[in-house]
């Protein structure tokens, strides 16, 4: 069963998201704040993390950067999950590393889907 940890200061959001990917089947591990990400995601050593940009003191974005740069986290796929959409903001995610950039309001099926195509692209 694959790990994954979700990131957002929205409790709605996160509770949605936790709901979808409970149902399909996954290990679900729920973060609310910047501060506590980068050591749950260093702790859980999830098999893909979901992270929202937009939230107090460290943007998903600047998360997304740490883990890239952390040799044991590097490889750890990250869908970024904002209300930034412009194509712009697209570009910048992506070029930190973003698996896949999935702006708000989304579809809890479509990023169901996504979820499952990047694990099932790396095997898992």
């Amino acid at each position: 069963m694959a790990k994954i940890v979700i990131v957002d200061d929205e409790p709605f959001i996160l509770m949605m998201i936790e709901d979808k990917l409970k149902r399909a089947g996954f290990e679900v591990v729920t973060v609310n704040n910047s501060q506590s990400a980068l050591e749950s995601i260093r702790t859980e050593r999830p098999d893909l993390v979901i992270l929202d940009w937009m939230m107090p003191d460290m943007s998903g974005l600047d998360i997304c950067r740490a883990l890239k740069s952390d040799g044991g986290l590097s490889g750890i796929p990250v869908v970024m999950l904002t209300a930034k959409g412009q194509e712009d903001d697209e570009k910048l995610g992506l070029s930190f590393g973003v698996e896949r950039y999935i702006t708000k309001p989304f579809s809890p099926k479509a990023l169901l889907e996504n979820v499952i195509e990047i694990l099932a692209s790396r095997g898992k």
